[in-house]
């Protein structure tokens, strides 16, 4: 039984390492804010989870119980990825980031006061 459990963790590594790496990939290569953002939150959000996954199994597997640390940083991980995701988008949305023509178009779910007129200036520079 603990070559299966060796195995099924195995698996899981594997299958995080290779949402990491799919998800760096897309934060190195892809074109525009929007696009990049895509990589963290998706990819690598699946590939930690698949790690945390695999380490609760394989010391659930040896010690006989469910290792609560693990389950509460997993069950973190999940929701405040997607919440800090859409956060920085409404961020890159309100400041007007430039996107590249795929990523082009009018968001539907913002208010005209949510839209600003030009970014607001770093406030180590100057305001002219």
């Amino acid at each position: 039984m603990a070559w299966i459990v060796e195995a099924l963790a195995s698996l899981l590594l594997i299958a995080g390492g290779v949402f990491l790496f799919i998800g760096s990939l897309g934060m190195a290569h892809l074109k525009d804010f929007y696009m990049r953002l895509h990589g963290p939150t998706k990819a690598t959000t699946l590939g930690i989870g698949f790690m945390l996954v695999a380490s609760m199994l394989y010391f659930w597997g040896y010690e006989g119980s469910p290792d609560i640390q693990e389950i509460l940083i997993t069950l973190f991980l999940f929701i405040t990825a997607p919440v800090s995701a859409h956060l920085l988008a409404k961020t890159g949305l309100h400041l007007q980031l430039r996107r590249i023509d795929v990523t082009e178009g009018k968001p539907v779910e913002l208010r005209p006061e949510e839209v600003g007129e030009r970014p607001v200036p770093h406030p180590d520079k100057g305001h002219g």
